[in-house]
Parts: structure tokens; C-alpha cells; sequence
């Protein structure tokens, strides 16, 4: 179907059904030009809490769209594609989980929100990439740390805050695709460009970066420094909005290992989702997000615990 087409569907149904589509950054351009709010885990998650829509289409991975429904038990929550998953999220399951949990029952929980909401419920509080660092920090220095599941993000939260976290073994097949030899080979071509990279990211990445932060903190910095040449080492969606809100500036995406047309890292998950599923879960209403009413009562609490503190932090 056309595109404009298409969009003019969206746009009637959008209002017939009070609906709000919210697109996470990773998204294929189409969806992030019809979404009514695009952003990164944190800013999904607000905008999850304080929507006053009889329906949230959420483009993004299983997991974003279990934590909208985890905040909004009494909304349908839509997501385009169920496949929509996270190699992230899939590496930690709940069994294994609570094996850690009960080896170290004097640790607190934190965990990275790209987790199933199994695994919200075994945490006390929840984080992403933009707080992180701040959470670390709210917790008492003597009070022992499980991070899960990123083990790159938990080794660069170790780093930046001085905490030994016991760290589960998960990584972003995304963020781990980065070619550091032929980052500093288009680095070599451009000398003048700045690297910003993820903290997901491996840690030989993250010691050549200018700036490490979430996507919505590396989009920020893009767009205040004076710098005008970037390599960008994280999914290449970010790119369409970076490409719209910075113009004049030159955006490289970091390369792969893998040697293909794009050359460039791309969350295989993310891109299940097309502007015509959307247009469909729309329509259909389907599929659904479904979450037991005791799983949500439980995967709320850290999430809760987490947007408490985020406002304090801000507010601080």
C-alpha cells in the first residue's frame, strides 16, 4: 500500500479509537514520522504512564510494550508484530533468575527495563540506560548489587560508579556488532569527527567514545555540540531523527564486523514492525499485550520505584 495512503487510515483510526502510537527511536522512519511521541526506553515509559488514550499502539520490542501495559493494566495495549522480541530479554529467563536471587539473597535487584515483565517482578527497581548511573548511586555503598541482564552496560555502570555488581551474562547482539578496526578506519578519514557511542556497547567501544549515553542522550549531545562529523555507535534508526533535528551534520553509523550493503547495526526485532502491521493492530486491535493481574501488581513496584527516582534525580 501507498505510504500517504496508509497514513490517511492511521490518522482516522487514530481518532475513531482515542489511540496513541509510540515509537522507540530503533523504528523504520514511517513509523517515527506517524507516531505521536518517539523516543528511548525512559521516555516510552513516562509517556506509557500519563497517556490518557483507550489505546496504546506501541512500535517498539515485546518488552516496551509489556512495560506500557504493566503501567496501564486497563488499556489494550497493541504491539504491530508479537515477534517483536529482544536478544537481550530472551537471555534472562525467570528460572535462572531466581537461582541468582536465592544464591544472593542479601544483594538488591536492579535490572536494565529490556526484560520481560518475569523478571521486573524478581527486581526492586528498574532502570534504563538514560538513570542508570543515578540509581547505582541512590543505593547505600555497603548494600550488595545484582545488575541484569546487560553485562556491558553493568561493567560500564561499575566503572562510572565505582560498585562491584554481580553481573548477569547478557548482551545486545546490536551493540556487540561494532567493528572497533573499522571505527578507527573511518575515524583515520575523518579525525575531526566526534564518536558517541551506548553503554550497551562492548568496552573497547566505549574507551574510544567522546560521549557514551543513552539514545536520547546521544541525540542531545549531537545536536548541542559544535562538532559537525559523528560516528554513531548504536541501532541506525536513531539516524532518521538525528538526520531531522540536526541538519548540516555529517552522520556516520559505526560499522559491523559484519562486512554487508549497510554496514551498519540494525536490530533484526526492531525492523518486524512496518508501517502496514501498524496499520493492521490498529484496525484489528490485535495482537493484544496480555499480562496476569498478579504478574503486573508485582512488575510494577521497580518500575514505579524507578520513575520515583528519576523525578527526584531530575528534580536534584
Amino acid at each position: 500500500m501507498n505510504k500517504d495512503f496508509i497514513y490517511n487510515k492511521i490518522e482516522r483510526l487514530r481518532i475513531e479509537k482515542n489511540a496513541v502510537i509510540l515509537a522507540h527511536y530503533y523504528q523504520e522512519p514511517a513509523i517515527q514520522d506517524i507516531a505521536d511521541f518517539v523516543g528511548d526506553s525512559l521516555e516510552l515509559s513516562k509517556k506509557a504512564a500519563s497517556t490518557d488514550a483507550d489505546i496504546i499502539v506501541f512500535a517498539g520490542v515485546h518488552f516496551m510494550a509489556e512495560t506500557a501495559k504493566i503501567l496501564n493494566p486497563d488499556k489494550k495495549v497493541l504491539l504491530p508484530d508479537l515477534n517483536a522480541g529482544c536478544s537481550l530479554a530472551d537471555n534472562c529467563t525467570p528460572d535462572e533468575f531466581r537461582t541468582l536471587k536465592a544464591q544472593n539473597p542479601n544483594h538488591i535487584v536492579v535490572t536494565y527495563i529490556n526484560c520481560s515483565a518475569e523478571i521486573k517482578a524478581l527486581s526492586d527497581i528498574v532502570c534504563t540506560s538514560s538513570n542508570a548511573k543515578k540509581i547505582i548511586e541512590s543505593i547505600p555503598k555497603n548494600q550488595p548489587i545484582i545488575f541484569a541482564p546487560d553485562k556491558n552496560l553493568g561493567k560500564y555502570l561499575q566503572k562510572v560508579t565505582g560498585r562491584d555488581l554481580l553481573l548477569w551474562n547478557g548482551a545486545c547482539i546490536v551493540h556487540e556488532a561494532f567493528s572497533l578496526e573499522k571505527i578507527l578506519s573511518i575515524h583515520k578519514k575523518h579525525p575531526e569527527a566526534k564518536i558517541v557511542a551506548h553503554p550497551e556497547s562492548e568496552d573497547h567501544i566505549l574507551k574510544i567514545a567522546d560521549y557514551i549515553g543513552s539514545t536520547s542522550g546521544m541525540l542531545n549531545f549531537i545536536k548541542h555540540d559544535d562538532s559537525k562529523t559523528f560516528i554513531v555507535a548504536t541501532e541506525a534508526g536513531i539516524l532518521h531523527q538525528l538526520a531531522k533535528e540536526t541538519f548540516g551534520k555529517l552522520l556516520i553509523p559505526a560499522p559491523t564486523h559484519v562486512n554487508n550493503v549497510c554496514a551498519c547495526s540494525e536490530c533484526a526485532f526492531m525492523k518486524l514492525n512496518t508501517l502496514e502491521k501498524l496499520y493492521n493492530c490498529l484496525k484489528n486491535e490485535s495482537p493484544e499485550i496480555m499480562i496476569s493481574e498478579s504478574l503486573i501488581q508485582q512488575a510494577i513496584k521497580p518500575i514505579k520505584r524507578m520513575l520515583e527516582l528519576s523525578q527526584v534525580i531530575h528534580t536534584n
